[in-house]
């Protein structure tokens, strides 16, 4: 697959946000899904002391979840570890792996955060708007906001806050485990983002492309 634009990755801090702050009007939020039978999971893991980053792509068919292709890249790492701008330090290796692929992915599942960001520009808006694809960010913790505890069974979730503006779901994808933070990345909705997580989850806290692609980022 191409991507469809880029920009310089190698800035300063300030000028990393000022990109963020730039890109952010250009999101979706709203659903701009064709028919999905080929989800993406997206993890990144690092090398050398963090020197070298390693992107990881899984591709699943859709509904089964069948693994269909798997792609990695290895590049220097140019930017430091910040939070809010991991993007930066992690998509020049992921936009390497998915040019890598024998065909684009119709969505993708992110580790790390769509709009339940600061400045609502996570990795999931980042990468989803870069390649004009339908993005999800699935995060293990919480970047910001505030939310009530969700009910301790599949399926439940409680909204995520920020500045009395709804950012995202903490979603209880199975009981007795820790729930997920979903938020939209681009070209897709909250509640379309959640039945698409929990589609994607089986037996599991996380959704089976995340799992299949955290292996082989940490492999």
């Amino acid at each position: 697959m191409k991507i469809q634009f880029t920009h310089p990755w190698i800035l300063s801090p300030a000028e990393a946000m000022a990109v963020q702050q730039a890109l952010r009007p250009r999101l979706v939020l709203t659903d701009q899904l064709g028919t999905v039978q080929r989800v993406a999971g997206v993890d990144v893991g690092f090398e050398a002391a963090g020197t070298v980053t390693r992107a990881a792509i899984a591709v699943l068919s859709f509904p089964e979840l069948d693994l269909l292709e798997t792609v990695m890249a290895r590049r220097p790492t140019t930017f430091p570890y910040i939070p809010g701008l991991l993007s930066f330090r992690e998509l020049p290796a992921v936009l390497e792996a998915l040019e890598r692929l024998r065909e684009p992915p119709d969505l993708l599942v992110c580790d790390g955060q769509g709009i339940a960001h600061p400045r609502q520009f996570g990795i999931a808006c980042h990468l989803g708007l870069l390649t004009d694809l339908p993005a999800i960010g699935v995060a293990k913790t919480r970047l910001c906001g505030a939310h009530a505890e969700p009910p301790d069974q599949r399926g439940a979730w409680t909204p995520l806050w920020l500045r009395d503006e709804p950012i995202g779901a903490v979603l209880r994808s199975r009981p007795g485990v820790k729930p997920l933070y979903i938020s939209p990345g681009h070209r897709i909705s909250l509640l379309t983002a959640m039945d698409y997580v929990m589609r994607c989850c089986t037996r599991y806290r996380l959704p089976e492309t995340t799992r299949h692609a955290h292996r082989l980022a940490s492999g």
